[in-house]
């Protein structure tokens, strides 16, 4: 079950957004009365409640608004209670005072916006004596590992225990906390009024990862990335799973560079089958695979693994989707010189998918050009493919049959940067830019204008999430619903 967060100044606008969330299927909200503008009324925000509810009243200490006393505070929770809410949401201190009456069931909460305290097993003992319905312990994720802390404590609890992690780091308690017992979880009426650190709003819960329908037999899967917020993948992969019919759900995980190794160990307790890989960790997996394929051992990075027992299996389909994108692109009539064998190209970037596309490029009979920021990376890659490199400043300097952006610049939201001057653009080169969102970049609108072939991000995003899909899962990926989901999310493309 999820529960939504109310918190608004105005009861008109508290009562009509409880109302609304019910229209749209929920079950449970939570008033935040530490919201409210000026007195409270209880009688009209409860007398005739349309779903069962929550009160809150959060203290500035405790991550709230609440600007009076502590005893006006424990006055408005009993009389919440007197009236007969459905819950109610007391601080440790405040469970200590306020004793049960009625029906209202107690929920005896914890908040640590700092940290997720080693002690959590103590934390929960002592609030468990506090005559609790529900535990309710949020706290501040340091490092994905602390989400793993929190699922096991609600796991092995006896009292009915909310527990979820706070921040960017702590998203998946919120999506999984479900699957490990939890009664609930928390989002927010609108994503853009969040009342918590790193909380997701009631649709993006319901419409993206079907929070209800997760238990304890789903199969995880995810991405993993740093930063992490700007991935579309949960979005086109969670879409993709609906038609298959699995019990299975796709989580964006952020895991800094320094935890991934720990982040993969904890992948077992976490019960995650298989991951997509993005920056900045595409090279660095390779020291925690036990099998991989031939051409993630050729270009020295892998963008998908799979446990299978217990092998953990590395993938890369980056390279086929970018050579299957410009193949494609580069057929008669609309490419007249052949394909890419001995062709020109400079490759920008020499990251993991610089690594997937030099590769594929040298392997399909390019003369692989590479250029980057750190002349250094440029060498070691044209090295290892049996390319050249030249520095950054010069790579405007020759005249390339194939540009292939693998670089973040022109990503969202840095929209008006391009990696390659226009002024240096002509209508006989073949242009591809890897970046996805936006899919019209600056580099790929200024290319058309130059009259030249354009191969998209999106184009390689979809045939690499296609052919992942498949690995992951052991089903065809509904490869068209993907492409236009990604499009719908990231606006109309303009051709």
């Amino acid at each position: 079950m999820i529960c939504v967060s109310i918190g608004r100044g105005r009861h008109r606008h508290m009562i009509a957004e409880h109302r609304h969330l019910v229209s749209q299927g929920a079950k449970l909200v939570e008033l935040r009365l530490d919201y409210v503008n000026g007195e409270v009324n209880l009688k009209r925000l409860l007398g005739e409640r349309p779903c069962p509810t929550i009160v809150t009243i959060r203290r500035e200490v405790d991550g709230g608004k609440w600007k009076g006393t502590e005893e006006q505070r424990q006055m408005l929770m009993r009389a919440a209670i007197v009236d007969g809410v459905d819950y109610v949401d007391l601080e440790e201190d405040a469970a200590k005072a306020i004793r049960r009456y009625g029906k209202t069931k107690r929920i005896v909460s914890h908040h640590d916006f700092r940290q997720t305290p080693e002690d959590l097993t103590t934390i929960h003992a002592r609030l468990a004596t506090l005559d609790p319905d529900i535990v309710k312990i949020t706290t501040m994720a340091n490092s994905p590992h602390d989400n793993v802390r929190m699922m096991r404590l609600v796991q092995s609890a006896k009292v009915p225990t909310v527990g979820m992690c706070m921040g960017d780091l702590g998203t998946p308690s919120r999506i999984l906390c479900g699957r490990f017992g939890s009664p609930f979880t928390y989002a927010s009426f609108h994503h853009e009024r969040l009342l918590a650190p790193g909380q997701l709003s009631y649709q993006q819960t319901t419409e993206i990862y079907h929070y209800d329908l997760i238990d304890r037999e789903t199969a995880i899967f995810g991405v993993i990335a740093d930063p992490i917020g700007h991935s579309m993948s949960p979005l086109i992969y969670n879409a993709a799973l609906r038609p298959t019919g699995m019990n299975a759900v796709y989580v964006p995980f952020r895991v800094p560079a320094e935890h991934l190794d720990q982040f993969l160990t904890d992948a077992k307790e976490w019960g995650i089958r298989g991951l997509s890989v993005t920056i900045p960790h595409k090279e660095a997996v390779l020291k925690k695979l036990t099998k991989y394929d031939p051409a993630v051992k050729g270009i020295g990075a892998a963008n998908t693994l799979r446990w299978e027992g217990e092998d953990l299996i590395g993938y890369n389909t980056d390279y086929r989707a970018a050579i299957d994108s410009l193949e494609n692109a580069m057929k008669p009539p609309l490419y007249e010189r052949g394909g890419i064998e001995d062709k020109k190209a400079l490759v920008l970037g020499a990251g993991g998918a610089a690594r997937a596309v030099a590769f594929g490029l040298q392997k399909h009979g390019a003369n692989v050009i590479v250029s980057s920021r750190t002349l250094k990376r440029s060498m070691a890659l044209a090295q290892a493919i049996g390319g050249d490199a030249i520095d950054w400043d010069n790579r405007h300097g020759i005249s390339p049959d194939i540009i292939v952006n693998c670089t973040p610049v022109g990503m969202h939201p840095n929209v008006d940067e391009t990696p390659y001057d226009k002024r240096h653009m002509r209508a006989d080169v073949v242009v591809f830019d890897t970046v996805y969102n936006p899919e019209n970049t600056l580099l790929v609108k200024e290319a058309r204008t130059a009259g030249a072939i354009v191969v998209t991000g999106v184009e390689m995003f979809v045939r690499q999430a296609a052919l992942q899909f498949k690995l992951l899962t052991g089903k065809d990926a509904p490869a068209e619903q993907m492409r236009d989901t990604l499009k719908r999310a990231i606006g109309p493309a303009k051709m």
